[in-house]
């Protein structure tokens, strides 16, 4: 979506009928539309929220400036609308969106959210690209005994052949109906591909992206 293109859900969020604090304001939490990571949350008033349904990029006020401020207007990371809900109260809002240059944080991270107990932590996501964050780590760092490292050692050859098994393992468990058993073969299938895409340098949030061009 360009800044010029109306955002599809502009009538499903009403402006007026927010319930904004006694300062005019209201909650916003940002989260990636690919792999539901929390990127921040800033507060908008109603002209920022309406010029975040108009113009399909994140508005939000200052408190500190006293001011409207366009995320990413100077740094270039804008955040780009994919949809916005508000909670059964009405006082607090969510936005999905596409995090331009993926950095959220003014201090450079993805997210604000990169701290516990002082120390610098990638915040949670998804369970596919968590598991796929550790598949890459023992790809960089591998661990004696790791069955996962066996896996990049065994190279293509080896990697590949699971899948074969793995996919031949679902058909099986589909033919036979077996629910439990389709849950578990298919983990193991999506498991292999993940270590054929972090061998190849295929990133998940690519296959995310592929996905979301066939939501129609």
């Amino acid at each position: 979506m360009s800044a010029s293109e109306p955002t599809s859900i502009s009538q499903a969020i009403p402006v007026d009928q927010v319930r904004y604090n006694d300062q005019g304001l209201v909650p916003a939490i940002v989260q990636d539309y690919l792999d539901g990571t929390v990127l921040m949350m800033a507060w908008m008033n109603r002209e920022s929220l309406q010029k975040t349904l108009d113009t399909g990029e994140t508005w939000f006020w200052s408190r500190s400036r006293q001011e409207l401020w366009h995320k990413g207007a100077t740094s270039g990371h804008l955040q780009r609308i994919k949809s916005i809900r508000y909670d059964c109260d009405s006082d607090a809002l969510l936005v999905t969106a596409e995090q331009i240059g993926d950095i959220a944080c003014h201090l450079g991270e993805r997210s604000c959210f990169h701290q516990v107990d002082g120390k610098k932590v990638a915040p949670p996501a998804d369970t596919l690209s968590q598991l796929f964050e550790i598949i890459c780590d023992r790809r960089d760092h591998p661990v004696e005994g790791s069955y996962t490292c066996k896996l990049f050692k065994g190279g293509d050859n080896k990697i590949l052949k699971k899948i074969g098994e793995e996919a031949a393992e679902v058909v099986m468990a589909c033919k036979d109906d077996h629910p439990d058993a389709i849950a578990s073969e298919v983990a193991d299938l999506l498991y292999h591909s993940l270590v054929a895409m972090a061998y190849h340098q295929v990133d998940v949030r690519d296959v995310y992206r592929k996905l979301q061009q066939r939501r129609r």
